[in-house]
């Protein structure tokens, strides 16, 4: 009987598995039926996911993003009021048709300001952008061209609006400038409660009766246009968007466990425009959160009690170094799969700033964040003590700076140089007054030598010879005493002495 050895078996068997095994593969992106999309992480702002965005596009009643956030601006500056009755303009039903979402306002109707946002923003109703635009800019064309500096103002690149209600084709945006759109817009607390109201009732007014509208937003209410298969309850606002041009749009927010995000998707297929049993546009938004939801979560990434980069400060106390630190706890909305604990940072250094002293806080460089190749975006690095100045290496720079300029360089030189002369010739003098004392010295010893030599005891005259050497002219016919005499020999002495 032949035996056969267990573990090489087994052995074999489990590698062979693992050959046919699939490899870890990373998360798949959702698959969606519309035209553009984008995802982003509203703390952080960061696009999760993107389809198209830059794409430009059809926004459809998306516009009246724009519209909402220029009119809630006015009331926040005082311009307008929520409260103030606004009469319709001649002009309010400019460029619609029978077919349009409207809320049947006519000329000389008198509503409030609050009112016609909400007809805007919850039903959709093309008329009360009209009414809003004349307010705020005085013209539909001036609002327009406001409508257009706004985008601009905020980063968009391909957004032209042509109308304050999105009806005509000319509008053209895209899926990440009306992200940008939207982020500012849902800042502002008023416009953000007016898009998440499900209900609305207007008042009565001077010409119609009172109405009531449910909002557009499939998402948020079952009794409104589009059925009731995509109530998602974690969902908050925005607006939806149609025209047989455009599509099915929708601009939407929503929050789970802490994880609060914004879609936009664009060009989705419907009823109306394809004859197809679904509207993509919620049922899209609908996949974009559950595929963010159950798949993402915050994880922090970067501490800011964490010294990240050590750098040189000038005229800094100490050993002249400081650590830079991140200026805040950093989380991210990071995929499940992805290890957090395996992130780089790429540091920059504002070179130009590290110079003492440093207020506490101060931003002196930034750091990209890397995880798995990704770039996640970048933080703020910053000093989170004071750095003091260095009175001594103040004074050295000071110093330093001074004798670095031509001009001091060069007068040090010409001073350097008198210095030199000045020396050169204080030595010379030194050397020729040394040399005419020696002389003189010289000259003096010869003198005496002469002196000694001629008063010398053995070469002294008799005292006959005085008298020899008197002048003879001066004794001539005279007579001579020996008083007479006594002073003539004094002086003899006398000029021999002179």
């Amino acid at each position: 009987m032949k035996k056969f050895k267990l573990f090489p078996l087994i052995l074999i068997f489990c590698l062979a598995l693992s050959a046919w095994a699939p490899a870890a593969l990373a998360l798949d992106e959702p698959g969606l039926a519309v035209q553009a999309a984008v995802l982003a992480d509203l703390d952080s702002g960061r696009i999760i996911y993107s389809k198209n965005m830059d794409e430009q596009r059809s926004p459809a009643s998306l516009t009246k993003i724009m519209t909402g956030l220029l009119a809630i601006e006015a009331v926040e500056s005082g311009q307008c009021s929520m409260d103030e009755m606004v009469t319709a303009p001649a002009d309010c039903q400019q460029g619609m048709d029978s077919s349009s979402s409207n809320a049947s306002i006519v000329s000389g109707e008198e509503m409030s300001f609050g009112d016609y946002i909400k007809c805007a923003l919850i039903h959709s109703a093309n008329d009360a952008c009209n009414v809003i635009a004349v307010r705020v800019a005085g013209s539909i064309d001036a609002f327009v061209a406001m409508m257009n500096e706004r985008a601009a103002a905020l980063g968009c690149t391909s957004t032209s609006f042509a109308d304050p209600n999105g009806l005509s084709s000319s509008n053209k945006t895209s899926a990440y400038d009306l992200y940008l759109i939207t982020k500012e817009a849902i800042k502002h607390e008023q416009f953000m409660n007016i898009c998440n109201t499900e209900y609305v009732e207007i008042p009565a007014t001077n010409v119609n009766p009172a109405r009531s509208y449910y909002s557009s937003n499939a998402l948020l209410t079952a009794n409104g246009t589009y059925g009731s298969g995509y109530v998602y309850e974690y969902a908050a606002g925005v607006k939806t968007g149609f025209t047989q041009a455009a599509g099915y749009c929708l601009v939407s927010t929503a929050e789970k466990d802490g994880v609060r995000v914004l879609a936009i998707v664009l060009g989705g297929g419907g009823v109306l425009n394809t004859g197809a049993s679904t509207y993509d546009n919620f049922a899209d938004s609908v996949k974009l959160y559950n595929w963010v939801f159950d798949n993402f979560s915050y994880r922090e990434v970067v501490s800011a009690a964490d010294p990240l980069v050590k750098v040189t400060v000038q005229l800094a106390e100490g050993d002249g170094s400081a650590n830079l630190r991140a200026a805040g706890n950093v989380s991210l909305l990071l995929p499940n799969d992805v290890d957090e604990t395996g992130r780089q940072l790429e540091c920059t250094v504002y070179e130009d700033r590290l110079v003492a002293p440093i207020e506490a806080g101060t931003v002196l460089g930034q750091a990209s964040i890397i995880i798995d190749g990704v770039n996640y975006g970048t933080i703020d690095l910053v000093t989170n003590t004071k750095i003091e100045m260095s009175k001594t290496e103040f004074l050295k720079q000071q110093l330093g700076e001074i004798f670095h300029k031509g001009w001091v360089k060069a007068l040090i030189i010409v001073v350097a140089i008198l210095l030199i002369g000045y020396i050169a010739l204080v030595i010379r003098y030194r050397s020729l007054r040394r040399k005419h004392l020696k002389e003189k010295k010289r000259a003096e010893q010869r003198r005496r030598q002469e002196r000694e030599q001629m008063y010398r005891r053995d070469d002294k005259p008799t005292v006959k010879e005085p008298t020899q050497r008197i002048n003879a002219a001066e004794l001539e016919g005279q007579f001579v005493g020996l008083d007479d005499f006594d002073s003539i020999m004094k002086e003899y002495h006398a000029k021999d002495k002179d």
